[in-house]
């Protein structure tokens, strides 16, 4: 899990900021390569860009229902691209930051479904549209940090350090949820994020 946050500073030095809600959107994984020469077929569809149906075809043999349909904020096909999920599902949530808006983008799914792949992607696409935005704004200040963590069988591991040790989460009066001892590292540039990122994927 990673997470990028900036900070838009008003003339006391205070971070704005505001609350929204939270956003839930499916992408459709495409059968691989395998699943095809063995003949399967996929029980999702999507119907439309909120809609995913689900059909069982285990339970239609015993007679029971067999679709359902459920809808979320947007539904993606298993033909679109990474670029295409970040412009219509993520990017406004992504931008957020550079308004002073605390935002998360993470991905949820079972083991091989492409969450690695969507995060890189959207990494990237997300952090090219910040430093865009930040050289278009010379007038205003930006601080933009980076920190990375692990959460595996219940322990916390920093990613940008070698300690393997468990970190603690924390309720903090001010700041909220935290993870105590964390690293956070300030990015210079697109290249020393790039480096930091490395960093985390080679632990």
């Amino acid at each position: 899990m990673g997470a990028i946050h900036g900070e838009e500073l008003n003339k006391s030095g205070k971070t704005l900021g505001r609350e929204e809600k939270i956003l839930v959107l499916v992408i459709l994984r495409p059968l691989s390569e395998k699943e095809l020469s063995n003949n399967e077929v996929t029980d999702w569809e999507c119907i439309n860009e909120s809609t995913v149906l689900y059909r069982n075809s285990l339970q239609e043999r015993f007679g029971l229902p067999t679709a359902y349909s459920y809808e979320l904020d947007r539904v993606f096909s298993g033909d679109c691209t990474t670029k295409q999920v970040y412009e219509e599902g993520t990017k406004e949530i992504a931008l957020s930051v550079v308004s002073g808006i605390n935002s998360s983008v993470f991905a949820y799914g079972q083991t091989s479904s492409g969450k690695t792949y969507t995060m890189r992607g959207i990494t990237e696409y997300t952090v090219a549209d910040i430093y865009d935005y930040i050289q278009r704004h010379e007038e205003r200040a930006f601080v933009l940090k980076f920190s990375a963590m692990e959460i595996y069988n219940e322990n916390v591991r920093d990613l940008l350090s070698s300690d393997n040790t468990s970190l603690r989460i924390l309720d903090d009066p001010e700041k909220g949820t935290i993870v105590e001892k964390l690293t956070e590292e300030t990015v210079t540039d697109w290249n020393h994020l790039k480096k930091l990122m490395s960093i985390c994927e080679g632990r």
